[in-house]
């Protein structure tokens, strides 16, 4: 029995380190810093270009797939986050609004969510544009699919 209660706690411990994990991920609003970032480690870029107030399928993925301990434990070592958001009732700055607008504009946004990966130079590499199920593997499956010579 002491067995038993033993490989619980390990197994509840060992969840609540995963949660911990997706919950931690660093999502950042500089893409010049995250590219630079990106070059030094030989990881590739994301730019999550979202609604992540009101677009109901931006929330959903991020639910499905972004927040996901199997996600987290591959954004770790193979990309820099960077997100672009356009929310309606979260604070930005008018600095932050600029900023994710001409990022808009230069990747030609005009969906949420759309997912533009780029590589440690900043070249476009690939994309997604709206939800796409299959959850985490799914999509690692075709970010790793884009990052091949």
């Amino acid at each position: 029995m002491k067995k038993r209660q033993l490989l619980a706690a390990v197994a509840l411990m060992a969840g609540i380190g995963l949660q911990a994990m997706a919950a931690d991920l660093n999502w950042g609003t500089d893409l010049p810093k995250a590219l630079a970032q990106a070059k030094a480690e030989k990881k590739m870029v994301l730019l999550d270009f979202t609604g992540s107030d009101w677009c109901s399928w931006c929330i959903k993925f991020d639910k499905d797939t972004l927040a996901t301990d199997t996600f987290a434990a591959y954004a770790r070592t193979h990309l820099e986050l960077v997100v672009v958001d356009y929310p309606k009732a979260k604070p930005q700055s008018d600095a932050l609004k600029a900023a994710n607008k001409a990022l808009g504009a230069k990747y030609k946004v005009d969906g949420y969510p759309t997912f533009v990966v780029l590589n440690a130079e900043g070249k476009e590499i690939g994309r997604q544009v709206g939800y796409a199920p299959g959850g985490p593997d799914a999509f690692i499956a075709k970010l790793k699919k884009f990052n091949k010579p």
